[in-house]
């Protein structure tokens, strides 16, 4: 860390928007309260040099935090008020925590003086935010607050990232001090660490000596910035690569080693096939958890030597009994392993690509037509329809429920990288549309899709005004059936189709849009899609598209235990 001389005095609040501006935070989002009526003054002094984004909830600015901080690798910030706005923010929270992202949560609170009182907005902000925090603090004099700012950036993006909670009463943002400000790290990672190296010796002997050899990525090679490393890799061992829906982007989709998605959300019947036979396989940033392992069969928890690279000793591994976990930054242990590998012989490197490409084409199959029925769409056809029109360059945001299958599988990335952000930490409905804005701001001028559906449109539809009032470039894609399609459909596998609590009304989601002030279509054939798919290509803006799209129950999403389950398996599958 590194301070600047001590300046003249001035309040709390005026040092803690210098501590950002410092530290290079040029974009916040946030909703203001009571308690940080100073905090917003001193914005308004510093507004040339740092942006507020007003946001219509705390839960979509934590959303809109958590997305730029995805795309960046920078610390997204976002800043509520006590009672309501803390209370709201934890909801927004609890992906970026699940997920590792680097989140800093700036809350204001009561009146030191007040507390114990049973002051109006009073809650103890510790313990709430203790859940989806690693690490919070009360500053509780203005001469600490540039050195608990500094070390609340540098704890977001060190170890494994997250969300901190800097929390800072009404009173201390009113108190003056002359305390210099502080600099840290504020990006991703915060440091190289590598591995020890007899275990990567150890690794790289595993991998050279199997006979089918894997690789499954997850998020954790975004954060590193891994993907030459991890290209490489592959090409030497001549490994497959999945991803997960975090990792997808890893490599490209066009890679001669790229495998496909794995798993039980998206996971391609090749993929998951060519995990379960393989005898070796390299985690690298990713849980490993029965989700990303479709229930522990690809890979399996025996009959598999697992090796994991983790950011976090504590985790490598520790989904596997046995396991060889190698603790460190995924980009530099993927290079220490690269300079271990010996050769492959040409001849099995060959045998190798093939049988990559003959488990990638076991793909999910394309429907005959995009139209499932008159005035509606399959949503493969809806987002293959949307890559065509906007190309490679585009950052395309996915609800969990209908959009998160279809967009990790069917949006294509043409060079390795995050393409997609899909919140599958805790997969919270909702976090589309805010997330678009936070990924817009944080890559100004470049278009944005966001795909969401009509559960989650109901959530996030407020933030429709907001896209409108800052004329982002967003196109906002609504995949509609008209139900809690998700939970409905679980419902219809495994609880005898008894439906309830997943048929809400419908909701005009264009009209809703055009009164936020963003204009919208309603397109009931695909001729109509492409329509309105080249209006916003030819005037990037916020628009709004709403498409009928058949449900689960008539056309299952590439789900693997959804395929069992219609074929009578009526078992659920663990996750």
């Amino acid at each position: 860390m590194s301070s600047v001389a001590p300046r003249h005095p001035r309040r709390g609040a005026d040092v803690l928007v210098e501590a950002l501006i410092a530290n290079g935070v040029e974009t916040l989002f946030g909703v203001p309260g009571d308690t940080g009526v100073v905090f917003y003054d001193a914005l308004f002094h510093q507004r040339e040099r740092i942006e507020h984004v007003l946001a219509r909830d705390e839960r979509h600015a934590a959303y809109m935090a958590d997305a730029f901080a995805r795309v960046t690798n920078r610390v997204g910030v976002v800043e509520v008020s006590s009672g309501g706005g803390t209370t709201y923010v934890v909801g927004g929270l609890g992906d970026a925590y699940a997920s590792g992202i680097p989140v800093l949560l700036l809350t204001s609170d009561i009146h030191r003086s007040s507390r114990g009182t049973g002051a109006l907005t009073e809650i103890d902000q510790v313990a709430l935010f203790s859940a989806v925090t690693k690490w919070q603090v009360v500053v509780e004099r203005a001469a600490d607050m540039p050195g608990a700012v500094a070390q609340a950036l540098r704890t977001a993006v060190s170890g494994r990232p997250g969300p901190v909670a800097l929390i800072v009463p009404e009173d201390v943002l009113e108190e003056m001090t002359d305390a210099p400000v502080v600099t840290s790290v504020a990006t991703l990672p915060a440091e190289r660490v590598p591995a020890p190296g007899a275990d990567v010796a150890r690794a790289a002997r595993l991998l050279e000596n199997a006979a089918r050899p894997a690789v499954v990525v997850g998020g954790g090679v975004h954060a590193s910035s891994g993907y030459a490393e991890l290209s490489q890799l592959a090409a030497v061992l001549g490994a497959g690569v999945a991803t997960s829906i975090h990792g997808q982007g890893a490599v490209a989709t066009t890679d001669e080693w790229w495998l496909g998605i794995v798993g039980n959300n998206g996971g391609q019947p090749g993929t998951n096939r060519y995990l379960a036979e393989a005898d070796v396989v390299l985690l690298v940033g990713t849980r490993g958890n029965a989700t990303n392992t479709n229930s522990w069969t690809a890979p399996a928890r025996t009959g598999t030597t697992v090796i994991q690279i983790d950011i976090e000793a504590e985790r490598a591994g520790r989904n596997f009994a046995g396991s060889l976990g190698l603790a460190g930054d995924a980009k530099t242990v993927l290079a220490q392993l690269v300079s271990e590998l010996s050769v492959v012989h040409k001849q099995v490197l060959d045998e190798r690509r093939a049988q990559v490409a003959a488990a990638r084409a076991d793909a999910t199959p394309a429907t005959a037509g995009p139209e499932h029925a008159p005035g509606v769409i399959y949503p493969r056809s809806v987002v293959e329809a949307v890559h065509a029109a906007l190309g490679d360059e585009v950052t395309v945001i996915g609800d969990p429920g209908t959009p998160t299958p279809n967009v990790a599988v069917f949006w294509p990335v043409a060079e390795a990288g995050r393409r997609t952000v899909i919140p599958r930490g805790h997969g919270p409905m909702g976090y589309a549309i805010p997330a678009a804005i936070g990924v817009a701001k944080a890559l100004p001028g470049r278009p944005v899709v966001s795909v969401t559906a009509d559960g989650s449109f109901a959530m996030a539809c407020g933030e429709l005004e907001t896209a409108a009032r800052f004329a982002l470039p967003i196109l906002f894609v609504q995949l509609t059936n008209n139900s809690m399609g998700w939970i409905k459909m679980l419902q219809h596998l495994y609880t005898g189709g008894r439906y309830f609590g997943v048929d809400p009304g419908p909701v005009d989601a264009v009209l809703v849009a055009k009164a936020n002030g963003v204009d919208g279509v309603k397109v009931t054939s695909a001729q109509e899609l492409e329509a309105a798919l080249a209006s916003f290509a030819a005037d990037p803006r916020p628009f709004y598209i709403d498409v009928d799209v058949p449900h689960m129950i008539d056309y299952a999403p590439p789900v693997p235990a959804w395929d069992k389950g219609l074929a009578g398996n009526t078992e659920r599958p663990v996750y």
